[in-house]
C-alpha cells in the first residue's frame, strides 16, 4: 500500500482538475489569446502541479519511507535515497 492510498479519490480529482486546465491552456492557444492570459495560466497550473508533488512527497515520508527506516537495513538506505532524489528534481523543476 502506498502512502497516498487513503487520499486516492482526492489525487484524481485534483489530476482531473489539472488535466482540464492544460485542456484550456491548448484551447487558449488554438484561439490566439494574448500571451500573458496564456502564461498566467501556465503558472497557475504549475503550481497546482507543485501542490500535488509536495503532499505526494509528505505522504511518501510519513508512510514509505518511515516504514522502511523502522525496517532498517538496506530498504531504509533505497527509500531516503530515493526521497532525496525526488526532492532535488523538485527543487531543480
Amino acid at each position: 500500500m502506498h502512502g497516498y492510498s487513503d487520499d486516492k479519490d482526492a489525487y484524481l480529482k485534483r489530476m482531473h482538475r489539472i488535466e482540464g486546465q492544460v485542456r484550456g491552456l491548448a484551447r487558449m492557444i488554438e484561439q490566439d489569446k494574448y500571451c500573458i492570459d496564456v502564461l498566467t495560466q501556465v503558472s497557475a497550473t504549475t503550481r497546482a502541479l507543485e501542490e500535488v508533488a509536495l503532499e505526494l512527497l509528505s505522504d511518501h515520508l510519513g508512510h514509505c519511507v518511515t516504514e522502511a527506516v523502522a525496517e532498517g537495513g538496506d530498504v531504509a538506505e533505497r527509500k531516503v535515497a530515493e526521497a532525496n532524489a525526488a526532492i532535488a528534481r523538485l527543487v531543480r523543476a
